[in-house]
């Protein structure tokens, strides 16, 4: 069988491609090699998607929409692309053990979050370290921890956090937060959060587990230790583009480069959400960029 669509990816823009492709009556496959929803899925709350006045759990929105997209005849396929090639006028995606062959692609494979880098980090990974306030936020009840950033998603962890921990360290290597500043006032407000100015997290120790975190003041030099038995990261995303770098253009920081109507510079290859290069990373913008993503690809169908 050619698909019309082949979506790489089951985050908020590769389910919403999903939905209006399949809605468009073009034959659609999702490919995920994890569970769908992505990032946003495993998100305890959602404030600021247009509709939910209350909030929205991150799993109960991308779960309507993947019900939405399946009611249309999207496929759900799992499996991990490894490799994406043009032919002629098809597209060759290849996991393992199974080839597609479909007239267009969208890529939704969003973005990882990023490392710091530091001596302790990689061991104490699942023993202390963690990138999932959310997924691993109850194991640390009544224990002291320690938080890596200051932008929307660090703020949001560590508020989050604050109903399990005993105290919530933040680690910001400016004077000031990123996040908005509603999230700023809350913690602000949070006699469980502090805050650990103009510094970095310089290395991550323990025995078994997470015992301690030495912390570099960026200003003076300064190093310091902090008593925490757990350490949350949120500086950041990587893309996920490895397996399409020697296929289309990216930035120099790996994000896709696109238009406006979500192409690539591979004529039938779209990109949409977290992994394409633009200014504003959040669902209702990774399910706007599927949209428009899985209208062109049908009108890219038409033109063909």
């Amino acid at each position: 069988m050619i698909y019309d669509v082949a979506i790489i990816g089951a985050g908020p823009a590769g389910l919403s491609a999903g939905l209006y492709a399949a809605r468009a009556k073009l034959s659609t496959v999702i490919v995920e090699k994890m569970y769908p929803g992505g990032q946003a899925a495993i998100t305890y709350r959602i404030e600021n998607y247009p509709g939910f006045a209350e909030g929205i759990a991150g799993a109960e929105l991308t779960d309507g929409i993947k019900n939405q997209a399946e009611k249309f005849g999207a496929e759900f396929l799992n499996g991990d692309v490894e490799k994406i090639e043009k032919l002629d006028d098809r597209f060759i995606v290849s996991m393992k053990g199974e080839k597609l062959e479909v007239k267009t692609v969208i890529l939704a494979t969003g973005a990882e979050p990023r490392k710091v880098g530091v001596n302790g980090e990689k061991e104490f990974t699942g023993r202390g370290v963690s990138y999932c306030a959310t997924c691993d936020g109850a194991f640390y009840t009544d224990k002291p921890i320690a938080m890596v950033g200051g932008g929307d998603t660090a703020i949001e962890e560590a508020l989050y956090l604050t109903r399990f921990a005993s105290s919530i360290h933040v680690i910001h290597r400016r004077d000031e937060l990123r996040a908005t500043k509603i999230l700023q006032e809350r913690a602000f407000d949070n006699d469980k959060i502090k805050f650990i100015w103009d510094s970095v997290l310089h290395e991550i120790k323990g025995k078994d587990t997470v015992e301690e975190v030495v912390v570099k003041n960026v200003k003076t030099g300064e190093m310091s230790s902090v008593s925490v038995n757990g350490v949350f990261v949120a500086i950041g995303y990587t893309p996920n583009t490895d397996f399409v770098k020697d296929l289309i253009r990216l930035d120099e920081q790996g994000y896709i480069v696109t238009d406006d109507h979500m192409k690539t510079d591979v004529p039938g290859l779209f990109a949409a959400g977290d992994i394409r290069k633009k200014s504003l990373r959040q669902v209702v913008t990774a399910v706007a960029d599927g949209a428009i993503a899985a209208v062109e690809a049908g009108r890219f169908i038409e033109e063909q």
